[in-house]
């Protein structure tokens, strides 16, 4: 099967700005204006505390010079997994452009405040879902899911306020970012950036 198809754009490490967040912002909008699908959606890698690894694909809630955000059920698989190693490694790969972006680092809860701001704002079948509290639960089938979902919903719109106790927003803080863009003749780019004490060093890396 054909990879690294139709037009690819450059990326010349050189001019490359002096923040990975400046850059990955760059990236991220020029995936949305070139039409990739869901452009925030992102794979988590997490382990358990036995250093076995679990990955996912969920969606980046909120980006900043100090992380990258996403949120769970702090009683879900990766929430007992980030609880017993609070260290994680996201993927962003948008196919058309072949670019990626590999982030890794520490990760922290967010206040309580900003955790439910975050699950206030999920549509109502997202809220009803998370107030069961059931993530990777066995299921009987799916009826069962429906009638409990139905029922969830019910709640949710007598009580709009109501916030489950385990939601939690965390934030990757990154130790190292890594740029990727691919290359027709495999002559790929990459671009890490890593924390320095006044700011950031770049370094890039042999494909």
């Amino acid at each position: 099967m054909e990879v690294f198809a139709g037009e690819l754009p450059g990326f010349d490490p050189s001019l490359a700005p002096d923040t990975p967040f400046e850059l990955f912002t760059e990236w991220l909008l020029k995936a949305f204006s070139a039409g990739v699908q869901e452009p925030h959606a992102m794979t988590l890698a997490t382990a358990d505390a036995g250093g076995d690894p679990t990955a996912r694909v969920l969606i980046l809630k909120g980006v900043g010079p100090e992380g990258r955000q996403f949120a769970s059920d702090a009683c879900s698989l990766k929430g007992r997994d980030l609880a017993a190693r609070p260290y994680a490694a996201l993927t962003f790969y948008w196919a058309p452009l072949a670019r990626q972006v590999r982030v890794r680092g520490p990760v922290v809860r967010e206040t309580p405040e900003l955790c439910a701001a975050d699950f206030l704002a999920r549509s109502a079948g997202a809220r009803a879902e998370a107030l069961l509290g059931r993530q990777s639960q066995p299921l009987a089938d799916l009826a069962e899911r429906d009638a409990h979902v139905k029922a969830s919903l019910a709640r949710i719109k007598s009580e709009p306020g109501l916030v489950t106790p385990g939601w939690t927003l965390y934030s990757v803080r990154p130790e190292s970012v890594e740029f990727w863009q691919g290359d027709k003749q495999r002559r790929h780019t990459r671009l890490v950036y890593m924390p320095s004490t006044d700011g950031w060093t770049k370094q890039m890396l042999w494909p």
